[in-house]
């Protein structure tokens, strides 16, 4: 946190635009930076940039001036552009793209790293079958089923920091068994949670 930060998110919190706009001017080129790499569109990273701000100032009696603005300001955007990778995986351009890098991965010389979907699933079973039985189950409910931390718990009778924790733990053990296949196992996560 830079030094006169928390007194910058006090006098947000007050209303302060002029507080607003040291903020924004502070942290527009990270966050410009951190988004663009995704969407590689400037447009949509205004766009995204911009409905952050946005939030920040909708919400700035309810900022933790105590809290890490960052992570605040980051969560709000990695959401954002989570909701815009769905929505362009919907897109038929985005599936024109995903058929175009699929026939370029099997073709001519790239012919032995073909992955088919279903060598995939079998690496992904095979990598949680390596899970304990609740963090299996907590995997399957958010990632393939969609349900938040929140459903989960209520559903399971346990606390949201608990599904958080098995959640994080079974994430580390399915990345590094599905490591060669993280973009699919990205793409994966993602078409489940829409």
């Amino acid at each position: 946190m830079y030094p006169d930060e928390k007194h910058l998110l006090i006098e947000l919190s007050a209303g302060s635009a002029d507080s607003f706009q040291k903020l924004y001017e502070r942290w527009v080129p990270r966050l410009y930076s951190f988004v663009y790499r995704y969407v590689k569109s400037e447009d949509v990273t205004d766009d995204i940039v911009q409905e952050t701000f946005l939030r920040v100032w909708t919400n700035r009696q309810g900022l933790n001036p105590s809290c890490s603005f960052k992570s605040y300001l980051f969560t709000i955007a990695y959401h954002l552009l989570l909701k815009e990778l769905r929505r362009q995986l919907n897109n038929p351009s985005m599936e024109d793209y995903v058929e175009y890098e699929y026939q370029m991965g099997t073709s001519g010389e790239y012919i032995e790293r073909h992955i088919d979907f279903e060598h995939f699933q079998a690496k992904l079973a095979k990598a949680k079958a390596k899970l304990t039985p609740r963090q299996r189950e907590i995997f399957e409910l958010n990632k393939e089923q969609g349900l938040s931390a929140a459903d989960i718990a209520a559903r399971l009778s346990i606390t949201e920091q608990v599904v958080r924790n098995q959640l994080s733990a079974s994430l580390k053990v399915i990345r590094t068994e599905l490591q060669p296949y993280a973009g699919l196992l990205t793409l994966f996560f993602l078409l489940n949670n829409m």
